[in-house]
């Protein structure tokens, strides 16, 4: 079994922050794919619901995910989460199948 992991995360907006989460979540692009274990991090925004973000992810392993969680750049959105997110950041775990 590989032991890499790809992460889905949902992240929706509260109304009329749809800009500055937008924004937020776009300053945590370069520090996290510059992370050890990062093999990608991929953010998009929905077509028909513009407070929808999602991130897809891949990561080396469960370990490099954990690090990740632990850094600056996503203690600093935690800190702001309740004034922007309209509920906490759905995170589902996937595992490739061969």
């Amino acid at each position: 079994m590989h032991e890499s992991l790809t992460v889905i995360a949902h992240i929706r907006a509260k109304p009329g922050h749809e800009s500055r989460v937008r924004e937020i979540l776009q300053g945590l692009l370069s520090p996290t794919r510059a992370e050890a274990g990062c093999i990608n991090y991929d953010l998009h925004q929905s077509h028909t619901d513009p407070a929808l973000f999602v991130f897809y992810e891949n990561w080396v392993s469960e370990a490099h995910l954990e690090a990740h969680s632990k850094s600056p750049h996503i203690q600093s959105l935690r800190k702001v989460a309740g004034e922007v997110l309209a509920g906490p950041v759905e995170i589902t775990k996937w595992q490739v199948v061969i």
